[in-house]
Parts: C-alpha cells; sequence; structure tokens
C-alpha cells in the first residue's frame, strides 16, 4: 500500500512539473500553433493531477483503517480501537497526512477552474499554469521532506499510538477539512489576480470570477473558523471559545483581508475604484493563509493548536519569499494597467464607507499580526521572549469591531457619489432611536445574571464595551430590517402583493446585496453573542457526596461520582443534579477521559445551552489525598448566539452566490378595434 501512495504522489508531481512548464512555454510562445497545443496537454496533465493524489490519499486512508502500523504515519496517529470516524480524520490529523490533505483540495479547486476553461480561455491558461507552480511546490514538499508513506524499522508494531485525544471529538471531522478548504481556496483568486496583472487583463471580468471564488473560500474559512471556537469551548475544558492562540490568529488574517476585498470589490465594480488596492488584498489573503500555515508547521510559535517541530518551515520561508518577490516584479511592471476610473467625490458616500471599512479590517489585520509575531521578534532583537496575551488584542479588536458595526449601520444609507444630509438624517433617525432606547433599557432594568441586565458602564470598561456592542446591533439590525422594508413596500405597491412575498421577490432579484445584509445581520447576532462574555462567571470547588456548589441562580448538588472502562480510554465523571428556585431542572455529567494507546488525558466539558446562557461544568480530576472530585463551573451568558450568528452568515453566504431571479416581464396586451386609436386621413 505504502508503495503505492507514494507513486501517486510522485506522479502528481511529475503531471504537475509538466504543466507547469508546458503551460509556461505555451504562454510565452501563444502565437505558435504547435506551443498552442501543447499547452492544451499542460491543461491536461494539470486534471489528471486530481485523480492522482486522489488515490494517494485514499490510500493513507485505508491504511489506517487496515491498522497498518508499518507506515510510520499511521503508527503515530492511529490505534486498533480507535473510533471508525477518527481513523478516517487521520488523513488530516498530523503533519505529513495534513499537507496531503492540502494538495488533495488544491488539486480538486484546479481540477474544477480546468475544466471550466472555456469560460475565457486566456485568463483561465494563466491561472491553471500559476496553480501548476503552487502544486509543483506541495508536492515536492510531501515527496521530499514530509512523506506520509514512510515506513517504520525493526519489527512490526502491534498497536499504534494513536490519535492526539484533543482531536477525538466529533467536529474534528469536519473543522480542519472547513479550514482547509478556505486556506487553500485563497490559490484561486490569487492565481487569476496574478494572470490578470501579467497579461493586462483588459476589462473587469477577472475581477468578477475572483469575487465569486472569494465568497467561496470566505464561506468554508468563516465555517472552520467558527468550528474551531466551538471545538475550543467544548473541548479543551477552559471555558471560553477565543484566546487569541497563534494558530486562531493565523486562520484569522486571512478571514480579515477576504472580508475587506469583498467590500472593496464593489468600488471596482461600481466605479472602477480602488483596483491597485484590491489586487494587494487578493494577494495578502492568498500569501496570509501560506503565512498561517507556516506558523502551524514550523515550529516558530507554541500552540496547542500546532503541530511538532519540523523541517519543513523553512521550505515555506522560501516559498513565501518567491510569491512576494514574483507578486512585486509583475506589479511594478504592469501597475499603471490599474489605474482607478474615478475619485472620491464626498466624504460621506457609499465610497468612503468602503474605504474606511477597509482601514479598519486591515488595521485589524496588522494588529493581529504584530501580536503573534512579537514574542519571536523580542527573541531576536532583545533575546528573551514577551508573550503578548488577550489584553493587548481586546484592546484594539473590540474598539474596531464596533467602529465596523457602526459602519455596517450606515452603509446601506449611504448613496454612490454623494450623500445629502437630510437624506441621511432621515433614513438614519429610527435606527438611532432603538440604539439609545436599547441602552437605555439595559442600564435601567435591575441586575440579573449577577450584573447582565442593570448594566453600569461606568462601574467596569467591559460593560461599556457591552452596552456599546448590544445598542449599536440592535441599530444595525433596524438599518438592515429599513433596507428589506422599503424595498418590499415598492414591490408590494407595484403588484399588490403581501409585504413578506414582496421581500422575499426583492431578495431573488438581488442575491448578492440582500445576501450580503442577511451575513450583516448575522455578524451583529455574533457580536451580541461576543458582548456577554464580559459578565462571564465562575467557581471551582472539591464536591464530595451530597456536596454543593451555588453559581448565580443555580445550585449543583454533587449526586454520585464514578469511572468506567472503555476499550479506548478510561473515563471518569460526575453525577450532578442542577436545581434553579429550589426545583430540580437537570442532571450534568462532566467527565475525564485517559486514553490508552497516547497515555495522554483529556477534559469533555458538559454544557447546558439555552438562548439566555450556557452552564459549563468541567472535571478537572481528583483530589489524590481524599479521592474527592475537583469541578469546576463557569456561567457564560449569550454564548449560543454566536453559534446561531453563524448559521444566519452562512445562510446569507450561500444565497449571495445563487444567481438573480429575472426580472418580471411585462407583455403589452393588443387593444381592440373599438379601443384602437383612430387612423389619420391620407392627403
Amino acid at each position: 500500500m505504502a508503495q503505492i501512495g507514494s507513486f501517486a504522489l510522485l506522479l502528481a508531481l511529475a503531471l504537475s512539473v509538466y504543466s507547469f512548464g508546458v503551460g509556461l512555454l505555451a504562454l510565452i510562445f501563444k502565437d505558435d500553433p504547435d506551443w498552442n497545443r501543447l499547452g492544451e496537454t499542460a491543461r491536461r496533465a494539470g486534471v489528471v493531477v486530481f485523480p492522482a493524489v486522489l488515490l494517494a490519499a485514499l490510500v493513507l486512508v485505508v491504511s489506517a483503517f487496515r491498522n497498518d502500523f508499518s507506515i510510520a504515519y499511521i503508527y503515530h496517529h492511529s490505534n486498533r480501537d480507535l473510533d471508525a470516524k477518527y481513523k478516517f480524520a487521520t488523513l488530516w490529523s498530523g503533519q505529513e497526512g495534513s499537507l496531503v490533505f492540502w494538495s488533495l483540495l488544491l488539486s480538486g479547486y484546479a481540477f474544477v477552474l480546468r475544466l471550466r476553461y472555456k469560460t475565457d480561455p486566456r485568463l483561465f491558461a494563466y491561472a491553471s499554469v500559476i496553480l501548476a507552480g503552487v502544486q509543483v511546490f506541495f508536492f515536492a514538499l510531501v515527496n521530499i521532506a514530509a512523506n506520509p508513506f514512510g515506513l517504520l524499522e525493526g519489527p512490526l508494531r502491534a498497536d499504534g499510538t494513536g490519535l492526539n485525544p484533543l482531536l477525538q471529538y466529533p467536529e474534528m471531522v469536519i473543522h480542519p477539512p472547513m479550514l482547509y478548504l478556505g486556506y487553500v481556496g485563497t490559490t484561486i483568486p490569487f492565481a487569476f489576480a496574478l494572470g490578470a496583472l501579467i497579461m493586462k487583463y483588459p476589462g473587469d471580468k477577472w475581477i468578477h470570477i475572483t469575487r465569486r471564488w472569494t465568497m467561496v473560500t470566505w464561506g468554508f474559512l468563516t465555517i472552520g473558523i467558527f468550528l474551531g471556537a466551538h471545538w475550543a469551548y467544548a473541548v479543551l475544558g477552559w471555558g471560553g471559545y477565543w484566546g487569541w492562540d497563534p494558530v486562531e490568529n493565523a486562520s484569522l488574517m486571512p478571514w480579515l483581508v477576504g472580508t475587506a476585498f469583498l467590500h472593496s470589490v464593489m468600488m471596482q465594480e461600481k466605479r472602477g475604484m480602488l483596483k491597485v488596492w484590491n489586487m494587494w488584498l487578493v494577494f495578502a489573503s492568498f500569501w496570509l493563509a501560506i503565512l498561517g500555515t507556516f506558523l502551524t508547521r514550523s515550529g516558530i510559535i507554541s500552540s496547542v493548536h500546532a503541530f511538532a517541530q519540523s523541517s519543513i518551515g523553512p521550505w515555506f520561508g522560501w516559498f513565501l519569499a518567491l510569491t512576494f518577490a514574483v507578486f512585486v516584479f509583475f506589479f511594478v511592471q504592469n501597475h499603471k494597467h490599474l489605474r482607478s476610473e474615478h475619485k472620491l467625490e464626498a466624504v460621506v458616500s457609499r465610497e468612503s464607507s468602503f474605504m474606511f471599512n477597509n482601514l479598519l479590517f486591515c488595521a485589524l489585520c496588522f494588529t493581529v499580526l504584530w501580536g503573534t509575531w512579537f514574542p519571536k521578534i523580542s527573541e531576536w532583537v532583545q533575546g528573551n521572549k514577551v508573550t503578548v496575551s488577550a489584553p493587548f488584542y481586546n484592546r484594539v479588536a473590540i474598539p474596531v469591531a464596533l467602529l465596523l458595526v457602526v459602519l455596517t449601520a450606515l452603509g446601506p444609507l449611504l448613496a454612490w457619489g454623494k450623500t445629502s444630509f437630510e437624506s441621511l438624517k432621515r433614513n438614519f433617525m429610527w435606527p438611532s432611536v432603538g440604539a439609545v432606547i436599547t441602552a437605555i433599557f439595559l442600564m435601567a432594568t435591575p441586575p440579573s445574571w449577577g450584573g447582565a441586565f442593570g448594566l453600569r458602564p461606568w462601574q467596569d470598561v467591559s460593560y461599556f464595551y457591552s452596552l456599546m456592542a448590544i445598542s449599536l446591533a440592535v441599530m444595525c439590525t433596524l438599518t438592515i430590517a429599513s433596507e428589506f422594508y422599503r424595498g418590499g413596500r415598492v414591490i408590494s405597491e407595484k403588484t399588490g402583493q403581501g409585504m413578506f412575498a414582496s421581500m422575499v421577490q426583492l431578495t431573488h432579484r438581488n442575491t448578492r446585496r440582500y445576501g450580503g445584509y442577511i451575513v450583516h445581520f448575522g455578524v451583529v447576532v455574533v457580536i451580541i453573542g461576543v458582548a456577554g462574555g464580559a459578565f462571564n462567571i465562575d467557581k471551582e470547588q472539591e464536591m464530595a457526596y451530597g456536596d454543593k456548589m451555588s453559581l448565580g441562580p443555580y445550585t449543583l448538588l454533587c449526586r454520585s461520582y464514578t469511572d468506567e472502562e472503555f476499550p479506548n480510554y478510561d473515563a471518569q465523571w460526575a453525577v450532578l443534579d442542577v436545581f434553579k428556585d429550589g426545583r430540580q431542572i437537570d442532571t450534568l455529567t462532566p467527565e475525564r477521559r485517559f486514553y490508552k494507546a497516547s497515555q495522554q488525558t483529556s477534559t469533555m466539558p458538559f454544557i447546558r445551552s439555552s438562548l439566555k446562557e450556557d452552564l459549563y461544568v468541567v472535571y478537572e480530576g481528583l483530589n489524590q489525598d481524599n479521592g474527592h472530585p475537583i469541578l469546576k463551573a463557569h456561567l457564560n451568558p449569550l454564548v449560543m448566539w454566536i453559534w446561531l450568528g453563524v448559521w444566519i452568515i452562512i445562510g446569507g453566504t450561500v444565497l449571495a452566490l445563487v444567481p438573480n431571479a429575472p426580472a418580471p416581464v411585462r407583455v403589452a396586451v393588443p387593444r381592440t378595434l373599438e379601443h384602437a386609436a383612430p387612423v389619420p386621413a391620407g392627403d
């Protein structure tokens, strides 16, 4: 099996080299018919790369299911008693396998692109060659520096060391593929952008193609990021979902730049502006995705998410330098082709809102980049590593996020070119009133959740930020609702149909615009969920039989604690009855596992979720002196809103990718003879 997998990877490398080399020569000698025919063979060779690497991936998965521990990768990342779904996840659970998976997804994207080459043969030819160049790098990596089919020396092992316990959670079967689809997908817009730059592509067709690919990539990256956040919340046992870990930051940076591009691209499509800026945003999104891969695989940073120290860091370092040099070379050579067709006419306009939006996203991205690299930079400069913690990021991220919510509310109310003050005041009045009423309500309502209502923003800056976040979220929601209402009312008056049906028709006519509004609403819901974090409370306590713990309105009673042996792990858990207002409402069973193959422990928190709050309980271990369990409980308000908001974002993204429905065509009714106009007499 190992020989088949190794051959498949070697074949994929050879095909990629041919696709790149011959395809490049065909572009250079584009006027020669013979080279044009050879260029077609290069495209077809690129198409065959996908089945070749798919074969290698299947061999790796089959080897995991067959418990082939002669392959070093399978020995280190699987074991006989591992659940079937996690054996499938073995493909991306380690360094070498995840690079094969990356190569598989890249080849899948390239496969689709090369089959759709008739859309614009010249542009797609350039994009295909650029993709082949990227494929050559990754296939060289998995053939030379990180081959997953290396064999173990010595006698055959009876069992493997097992999958990392932190990865033995259902979401980890979904989270890495989604994140990788986002990471790898940034290569496609980059290939189109660089191809358009090299060939001085006339018109803006390339930007329309790039935008749609970026939306798909952005959607996958969004799903991957939030699945990772939920995994951290449900598995790591610290009661939170985002800790500004370097690997979390690595996925956030290309997402921020991609979000900026999806906003600024509208200025290029509508007004012919920001062409240079958009070109750099597309490149930066790709480059930051590769940089994130470098961070997680080079061992240059420490993280619970990162792979171990390895020798492939320099490979990614040189690849980053090479891609940067190539892009800068062609940009300097052809940047005059990207001159803007219009200039900013007024500060109060939709163009200016997009520009401020982009500046804020890029400022936040730079802050995350600087904070992520600062420990390493300080070590290089001063000789000692200075760690950057969550408060550093929060000081910048929270105010920037609030400003972005304000722009999200203002943007739909601004016109292209110039917006009159009277128009802005008329449209923005009711959303502003709604925000003020919300703030007053939050401050005036009697305290609950130990302080989540009855907000006193002067007591704590986190209370102030939460008050602003919820109030601005309401303002943004009202703005979005008013956009749907105004458009629906126009259709309703013309057609006589109901308001809801009119708004549905409105959305179908402009799916990109109104899908974008739904995405914005999803982001607003997420922000409300994040705002609840200012009121988290927690308590740690040793609990014997019959002991009680009070947390907010809840009382936890320890009914029992026990342990049990399973084939893959040993488990300990506590059984806790939950009371509220003197009445039992639930029973919780937080768990702690010891995995036999890897000799590692992992917690399985029990989370009781509702729209209002999460009751989150962790079994931290036993007191070795008396054998009593130590439990930590968290009360986290509004966390459910984060996950609901993500579903709304996904729905809006899918809607924005759906083609617009055609506008209804009015057919003129022929007039009868008696209603016809009189025919004038001839001369």
